[in-house]
């Protein structure tokens, strides 16, 4: 087993940076997972060893997000963590919760988490479409896919169902705002309440500079 939690972070960053990673999915988003899910498990009062090696290997296998295999990623992803932990010397007894904590963190995959670190861990992920770092990420992604930035026939979805894949907006509607509502935890959805008031201030701000107030 590696001397301490350090070390673990290390041989993690390690392999994530020869993997790679889409613009939504790289390195500071695992990061930012990782500090989220820190937080959220000294607040819940979750096992850290569960949570930090779910944290850091969550999207260790990834898809793009038009691809048809992307609801299999996190299984993908817990399988390849299982493989890297039993390597590294992780316990044994520890790998069936840390699978299950990164099979449950997708949204696409639709799994429901059982343990309060898996709750920790999809909450701590969640987190990171929200707020910011969650405008952020929506806009470079809509980018890097030939997106533009809204449907100028209707920015708003008001008279037709939203459809992320005709416009970065149409993506607030089709998740974002809905992620609030989906949080495990207490300490998960106060942080999630707060970063979906400035994702909806957002949206007040540009519908006013595009002429829509």
């Amino acid at each position: 087993m590696p001397s301490d939690f350090a070390e673990l972070e290390q041989r993690c960053r390690e392999k994530l940076t020869v993997r790679g990673g889409d613009v939504a999915h790289d390195l500071e988003h695992v990061r930012r997972v990782v500090g989220n899910a820190q937080v959220l498990a000294a607040a819940e009062g979750a096992r850290w060893e569960i949570v930090q090696p779910a944290a850091w290997l969550h999207d260790c296998v990834t898809f793009a997000k038009d691809s048809p295999r992307r609801g299999a990623a996190s299984r993908l992803a817990a399988a390849q963590a299982g493989e890297w932990l039993r390597e590294w010397g992780w316990p044994e007894p520890l790998l069936p919760e840390i699978a299950h904590a990164i099979e449950a963190h997708s949204f696409s995959a639709g799994i429901t988490p059982n343990t309060i670190e898996a709750k920790v861990v999809q909450d701590a992920d969640r987190l990171d479409a929200l707020g910011a770092a969650g405008l952020a990420r929506c806009l470079m992604l809509g980018g890097a896919l030939g997106r533009p930035l809204y449907a100028a026939d209707d920015p708003w979805c008001e008279q037709r169902a939203p459809d992320d894949r005709a416009a970065c907006v149409d993506h607030f509607y089709t998740k974002l705002l809905q992620l609030e509502n989906t949080m495990q935890t207490a300490s998960g959805r106060r942080e999630a309440r707060r970063r979906t008031v400035f994702l909806r201030r957002f949206l007040t701000e540009l519908k006013r500079e595009t002429g829509g107030a």
